[in-house]
């Protein structure tokens, strides 16, 4: 029987797969709702620890001993200070973790200008460092604090050198003429770890009160704002920062002056596209950069949501080649949930970490894990994807795939955004 003539619900219990087989899911002792930190440690004992950023309360993080792929065992989980706030994400150099902290009380949606008001001001709000040489007591370093009157904390962090954080953050001096625009880009010295301080930020022109542009122009239906979310410095370039700015495209900035950050160009696509520029992910040795959409509404609401891929080779002007296919909104788009991209597995410049520029990893939510083959960069071919069946209590009664990690040993980590929590993966391509 074709999938897409099942009803939705009997699509969402089938687990789909195409050259991946589960080797473990791990329900994390009941709390397996993980937002968008997933990343390794290689402990001092040779131990692989996983890390995990819960998407909302009441946990904070929790590590996973992953050195067995088929047996991966919960060795700590942490609390939330309280229920009105997540972590959504981290991230690991060595033995240090930085983790994000952002408020989100109130009803409704959460980027509604009104919720985002009523939750302005309260904390922790920014990130804090652990030291976690003994992973089963992470100690805590110290605190950088990013509340104020219009910030809800840090969204997502990206720290890979030991000594800058970069972060999509709000800032207690920092007032958006849009609530919707409370995130800029932050740079933050942890070369003194006690004593986390502020080296420079950006935000897009025209987003802050008083700039001297114009205000940004706003989708007529899907307006998410001009915020950063993920930014990402590798050591090919420590003078570049590659964001995907929401509403904003994608923005790579210039940074070799840390306290000046200077725009070298954008990639706007909403409008006509539904906005949500999540992820940009440079492939340099090719001059090609990925470029991940955020699908945010249940239901193929904002569909299409994709992964393009851009030429670099002129990086003031990034020009479009292709997509990653999507599998068929007709199977997917009713199946639960939300439908479309979401993350890209980024390339960490780590030891422990898969690394490539012809094979891209991404999470789907409802459709997955995907893994497409780029090495002909005008025509993306799906590789391998695998989809579990619903998890149990799943409240959208479909997996939503929220991250996706890749090991040295090419063991795939995929983590659901509500109940399904930790699913191992092997490739047999």
């Amino acid at each position: 029987m074709a999938l897409n003539s099942l009803t939705p619900g009997a699509q969402a219990s089938r687990t789909l797969a195409l050259n991946m087989k589960l080797l473990a899911q791990n329900e994390l002792d009941g709390f397996g709702g993980i937002g968008e930190g997933c990343t390794m440690q290689l402990a001092q004992d040779g131990r692989r620890i996983l890390w995990l950023a819960h998407e909302s309360a009441p946990k904070n993080f929790t590590g996973v001993d992953v050195s067995d792929p088929r047996n991966p065992k919960v060795i700590i989980q942490t609390e939330l200070p309280h229920h009105q706030m997540r972590s959504n994400s981290l991230e690991v150099v060595g033995d240090m973790m930085v983790v994000c902290y952002q408020v989100r009380g109130g009803k409704g949606n959460p980027n509604d200008p009104n919720a985002i008001r009523q939750n302005a001001g309260m904390k922790p709000a920014g990130f804090d460092l652990f030291d976690i040489s003994t992973p089963e007591k992470p100690k805590l370093i110290s605190h950088f604090d990013a509340s104020g009157p219009h910030s809800l904390g840090a969204h997502c962090c990206w720290f890979v050198d030991g000594e800058f954080v970069h972060l999509s953050c709000g800032a207690p001096d920092h007032q958006p003429r849009n609530p919707k625009d409370h995130q800029i880009y932050r740079i933050v010295d942890v070369r003194n770890p006690s004593k986390p301080v502020e080296a420079g930020r950006w935000w897009y022109p025209g987003t802050k009160e008083g700039d001297a542009e114009p205000p940004v122009p706003r989708h007529p239906k899907f307006d998410g704002g001009y915020r950063p979310h993920n930014i990402s410095v590798y050591p090919q370039r420590p003078d570049r920062a590659y964001m995907g700015y929401i509403d904003g495209g994608v923005v790579i900035l210039d940074i070799s002056d840390k306290a000046h950050p200077k725009e070298i160009s954008r990639l706007k696509i909403s409008p006509p596209y539904t906005g949500m520029s999540h992820t940009a992910m440079p492939l340099h040795n090719r001059g090609l950069i990925i470029l991940a959409d955020e699908c945010n509404k249940d239901g193929g609401e904002d569909w299409p949501k994709l992964n393009w891929v851009a030429d670099m080779r002129d990086e003031t002007n990034l020009v479009t080649l292709s997509t990653l296919p999507l599998p068929p909104v007709e199977a997917f788009g009713k199946r639960g949930g939300r439908f479309g991209a979401h993350n890209v597995y980024e390339n960490y410049p780590a030891k422990h970490a898969f690394r490539s520029e012809d094979i891209i990893f991404t999470s789907c939510f409802n459709a997955g894990i995907r893994v497409y083959d780029i090495s002909n960069q005008f025509q993306p071919r799906e590789v391998a994807y695998f989809v579990p069946g619903a998890p149990a209590l799943s409240p959208k009664g479909a997996i939503q795939m929220n991250d996706v990690y890749v090991d040295d040993r090419q063991i795939v980590y995929a983590a659901d955004r509500f109940s399904g929590g930790l699913y191992t993966l092997e490739m047999s391509l």
